[in-house]
């Protein structure tokens, strides 16, 4: 349910309408912004008719929120989430760049790396220090190091940090160095992960499964959302499907899909979804005509030398490239870069 304030509603009436509704087991959360002051009652409590709510002094509306997810749907939030780092506006009228090699190798691959996506307009720095690999014979990433080699070079250059969470126990260690926790495609629907990760102040960027329906994807967004933490942006990054030729398929679908029911941002993941480097750029320039809010790209120095993902990650010079492409089309749509 969502209840909407009357906007001479006295402290008292409002008092009134919280213990009405607490007393039946829920839970209210109020959402950013206003007047007036809109809030969303969730938990699995007795549902009263909204008759009664409508009534209640103080009260301008009461409407059921039909989907699944409550606090993440646009009927309790109608404007776009705007997360803020700095001056970076994520959901805001700005496509929001985040870039860098998959995963942490050296410090002469991150600064030479995080210079040139800085000099083509990103403005976060993306890049994996626990890496959940198929094989256990594989590549796990360099732990503490990489992330400090990461927040130091990030640092330099002028560029935020986000980087994947794996389990709730190292939460305390990422929040030492990253400005945004990523819940990767097999954490998705780790709810323990989730839970924990919304106690933390830090934003969530929360990527979808390999085979989750969009209703999923959102619930799980909803996990972090209902544990306190508003700072939430989903991202699509392809799912699996029969097509051998790209490693997954993009599905646009959900970033259109995604838009008209949440009012969490959007970010696309064009490195994943394809998994072959000359797919990323039309991929990426796909997302950012359908609505997409931001991209989440792999860049490497030297691609044909990473450990992890080179086949698919940019080279500097195709990221540049991109990134002017996208702000003609970022400006075509009525958005800027």
């Amino acid at each position: 349910m969502v209840i909407t304030l009357r906007p001479d509603a006295t402290p008292e009436q409002r008092s009134a309408v919280e213990a009405r509704l607490r007393g039946l087991g829920f839970q209210l959360v109020q959402a950013e912004g206003g007047p007036p002051v809109v809030l969303a009652v969730v938990g699995d409590g007795s549902v009263p008719p909204l008759a009664e709510i409508r009534a209640m002094p103080g009260v301008a509306g009461a409407e059921q929120i039909v989907s699944p997810f409550k606090l993440a749907s646009r009927a309790f939030r109608k404007d776009t989430t705007v997360i803020r780092l700095g001056d970076v506006e994520i959901g805001g009228p700005s496509v929001v760049l985040m870039a860098g090699p998959c995963t942490i190798e050296s410090e002469e691959q991150l600064v030479r790396t995080a210079s040139a996506v800085r000099a083509a307009g990103a403005r976060i720095m993306r890049g994996g220090a626990f890496k959940p690999r198929t094989s256990p014979y594989s590549f796990q990433g360099l732990g503490e190091e990489g992330l400090k080699l990461m927040r130091r070079v990030a640092d330099a250059n002028g560029l935020f940090v986000i980087s994947e969470i794996m389990e709730k126990s190292q939460i305390p260690l990422l929040d030492r160095y990253v400005d945004i926790f990523q819940v990767g495609a097999r954490n998705m629907q780790n709810y323990p992960l989730l839970r924990e990760l919304g106690s933390v102040e830090r934003p969530v960027l929360v990527k979808r499964g390999l085979s989750a329906t969009v209703d999923e994807w959102l619930m799980s967004a909803e996990y972090v959302m209902s544990g306190g933490n508003t700072r939430v942006m989903v991202c699509e990054r392809g799912i699996r499907a029969y097509e051998t030729y790209t490693r997954n398929t993009l599905d646009l679908n959900a970033v259109a899909v995604a838009k008209s029911l949440s009012h969490l941002p959007v970010i696309v993941d064009p490195s994943h979804a394809s998994g072959v480097r000359d797919k990323v750029p039309p991929l990426a320039r796909a997302a950012i005509a359908a609505g997409a809010d931001g991209l989440l790209i792999e860049v490497h120095h030297d691609p044909e030398q990473a450990i992890c993902d080179g086949q698919q990650s940019l080279y500097p010079e195709e990221f540049a490239a991109l990134s002017a492409q996208i702000r003609a089309i970022a400006e075509a749509v009525g958005r800027t870069l």
